[in-house]
């Protein structure tokens, strides 16, 4: 979910520099505080409380991620590439509807099991290339998949990405509140939707879809009360 194909290289990966072996193992072991209280908190999970779970001091976390944005992406890297490989499976189907609806659980059952993923996915934060970078990505993946099933006529005609998204959205408040209850039902009402997404040779519906910029500004809006992601630790530390 970086910018280039689909199932693109970590940013900057190959020019890093190697860490000291015990700068290593504290990198590691916040990415290991930190992919835990994402997903049962959220993208603003404490980091002081990460720190603490990593067994580092606060100042060593922000040593290795200066930003709270800078955590998140290198936590949910592995989740990113697996979303991508869904993608790239999803264009590989035989069947164009395989495809479609396959990559669309994936991405719904990716958010069932962890929080943070599931606040990212359905947010945008505009100060971040390399979010906006990712997310742009997402798009473009979502409508290559959705072209290839419109154009094979076994996807509605008048679907577009922002209903896609929009089913994130949807599936972000069934989880919210059957996560404990009923931590499956998200999947009846994914595949409600799926079946009403199938080809049909209906009229199209009197209501328009979201162009792509009511689709960015409701992302956006979305991500505002987390905008903390994007700020450096120096301005709310003040260090």
């Amino acid at each position: 979910m970086y910018a280039g194909r689909v199932g693109g290289t970590r940013e900057g990966a190959a020019d890093a520099p190697p860490l000291r072996r015990d700068a290593a193992r504290n990198r590691e072991r916040i990415l290991q505080a930190a992919r835990l209280s994402f997903a049962a908190q959220g993208v603003d999970a404490s980091l002081e409380h990460i720190a603490k779970s990593a067994g580092v001091a606060i100042g060593t976390l922000y040593r290795h991620f200066p930003k709270r944005i800078d955590l998140l992406l290198a936590a949910f890297d592995e989740k990113f590439r697996t979303f991508m490989a869904a993608a790239e499976a999803a264009l590989r189907a035989d069947d164009p509807w395989v495809g479609l609806s396959s990559y669309v659980e994936t991405l719904c059952g990716m958010q069932a099991g962890d929080r943070g993923f599931n606040d990212f996915v359905s947010m945008r934060f505009p100060s971040s290339e390399r979010t906006e970078a990712m997310h742009d990505q997402v798009c473009e993946a979502m409508e290559t998949i959705l072209g290839r099933a419109q154009d094979a006529r076994v996807a509605r005609r008048d679907l577009t990405i922002g209903d896609l998204i929009a089913v994130t959205w949807a599936n972000s408040r069934i989880i919210e509140a059957t996560t404990g209850i009923a931590p499956r039902a998200w999947r009846r009402q994914l595949m409600l939707t799926l079946e009403s997404f199938r080809y049909r040779d209906e009229v199209e519906l009197d209501e328009p879809p979201l162009t792509r910029q009511q689709l960015y500004d409701a992302m956006a809006r979305l991500g505002a009360p987390h905008r903390a992601a994007e700020e450096p630790a120096s301005r709310k530390h003040g260090s």
